[in-house]
């Protein structure tokens, strides 16, 4: 008998796969490290086959891990790396070029030229985005403006385009399927996020050919099977989500009012909204969350594009700690960070700034700094920058915030946590499973089959790990942000 739900969670620096049973516990994990690639400062690629490779390996170990076969799996969901661009043959199923990440900034000067005709209110009006390279859409005219003889194949109808999931699912099925969910189609910035379909005056804005783009399908539902081959059985694919919806959902935000925050490589916030489109006067961003039982509901998001990736950098760039972990007991060994700041502002500046030419910047170094200090400034840069997104979404909505609901790697480190709780100045509340981008997953796909009976059996698997209490005056926290913003100025253009 079917007992158990696969989860697949392709994300940008590992591809993960979990398997879970009805009470939500973690039968089996497997996870496998994504090299990146940095063909020049500010470009960001993948190789799409090792996406693929390492995504259907970690399922079949993952499998393995829990004792069980396919057809012990009742049904799969796939959650993603988002605004990843993926552009491939449609015959050979041979991607033309590396994925460009959603990191990568090399349509900066398209965006910006763009804004500057004035297009930015009618992509803003239509898709709840801004003009930034961050999204798929200036990715794919990238591609094809770029790649010899990319734009008369994909005027031909010769090449498709996906986000991750449509990559993933059309390797699954065997070539059969190219399809998307409405989460990760509305990150494009060719998805109407009110007549809910792909927008053709922006596709010509863009010059993308309607031919490329996959059929929108519900995020929870049953939309194909697995090649046999695969995994020994076929496997129903049952839920598509982007990553940080699929977290979302899988936190239990699916009330208005109620948000999530994912530390991962980036850190990402979602407001839920409920079925109407959120409308943000600080340069948050409109999402669709899911589709399903034939609605659609929303989001109010903010993304910092630099969170987990700022500890790698100590590791990788500085060499002042060994292993991530390593950085709370280094941090923790100092009270503060003596007047020191840490913009990490790699990739440019996300919500609420949005600004593609800030770059990371250390201020308030003086000979008595240490590694510590460094270390503790980009802990504290983290939630510096979540607080930020927050302020926007309760001015946006003017609903108070109860308390903020966390997953991701990063939340595993006690001493952000509290300083987040500090800066916040409201309850943190760390998830009991630590894997909510999977889970979320796994919850869609498994509702669609009928895996758990109603969405209250759903709520009645999340439950609190640890709460962080606030333990800082707000008088101190509103002078430490004061000092944050001024380092951000310095970070700015």
């Amino acid at each position: 008998m079917s007992q158990a739900i696969l989860a697949l969670d392709q994300g940008t620096t590992s591809s993960r796969a979990v398997v879970f049973d009805a009470a939500g516990t973690v039968l089996g994990l497997a996870q496998r490290e994504l090299p990146q690639i940095y063909p020049r400062p500010g470009w960001v690629e993948q190789d799409p086959e090792t996406i693929w490779a390492t995504q259907v390996s970690t399922a079949r170990e993952a499998l393995s891990a829990a004792g069980l076969s396919a057809r012990d799996v009742v049904a799969l969901g796939i959650t993603n790396q988002r605004e990843t661009t993926v552009v491939w043959d449609r015959e050979t199923g041979h991607p033309v070029h590396n994925a460009i990440v959603w990191q990568d900034r090399r349509t900066s000067d398209f965006c910006a030229r763009a804004r500057r005709e004035g297009l930015e209110p009618l992509f803003r009006g239509r898709t709840g985005l801004i003009l930034d390279p961050y999204f798929s859409g200036t990715k794919i005219r990238w591609l094809l403006d770029n790649v010899d003889g990319a734009r008369a194949r994909a005027e031909r109808g010769e090449l498709l385009f996906g986000t991750v999931d449509s990559w993933l699912i059309w390797k699954l099925t065997g070539g059969r399927l190219h399809v998307t969910d409405a989460s990760n189609a509305s990150r494009t910035l060719c998805y109407n996020v009110h007549a809910r379909g792909w927008d053709e005056k922006l596709l010509g804005i863009l010059r993308v050919p309607a031919s490329m783009l996959p059929v929108i399908v519900p995020s929870a539902g049953v939309v194909a099977e697995t090649d046999p081959a695969l995994f020994g059985a076929s496997v129903p694919i049952a839920g598509i989500a982007g990553d940080q919806q699929a977290a979302l959902f899988g936190q239990r935000c699916t009330v208005p009012g109620r948000v999530k925050n994912t530390y991962g490589t980036g850190c990402f916030m979602l407001m839920h909204t409920g079925e109407r489109v959120p409308q943000s006067e600080h340069q948050l961003l409109s999402t669709v969350a899911w589709t399903r039982d034939a609605r659609t509901e929303y989001a109010l998001e903010g993304s910092v594009f630099v969170a987990g990736a700022a500890i790698q950098w100590l590791r990788d760039g500085l060499g002042i700690i060994g292993s991530a972990p390593e950085v709370e007991a280094l941090a923790g060994s100092v009270p503060d960070t003596a007047g020191v700041m840490f913009v990490p502002a790699f990739t440019g500046l996300g919500a609420p700034h949005w600004d593609p030419l800030a770059r990371g910047t250390i201020t308030g170094i003086t000979r008595g700094t240490t590694r510590a200090h460094i270390a503790r400034a980009a802990l504290e840069s983290i939630a510096y920058q979540t607080a930020d997104i927050l302020e926007c979404m309760q001015a946006d909505t003017a609903i108070p915030l109860a308390d903020l609901r966390v997953d991701g790697g990063a939340t595993r480190n006690d001493l952000l946590m509290q300083f987040q709780a500090d800066v916040l100045g409201v309850p943190v509340l760390r998830a009991a499973n630590a894997e909510s981008t999977a889970f979320g997953a796994a919850l869609l796909a498994g509702r669609a089959v009928g895996f758990w009976a109603d969405d209250g059996a759903l709520d009645g698997l999340w439950r609190v790990e640890r709460q962080f209490d606030p333990g800082r005056s707000a008088d101190a926290m509103t002078e430490a942000r004061a000092q944050w913003r001024r380092a951000v100025e310095r970070a700015r253009g």
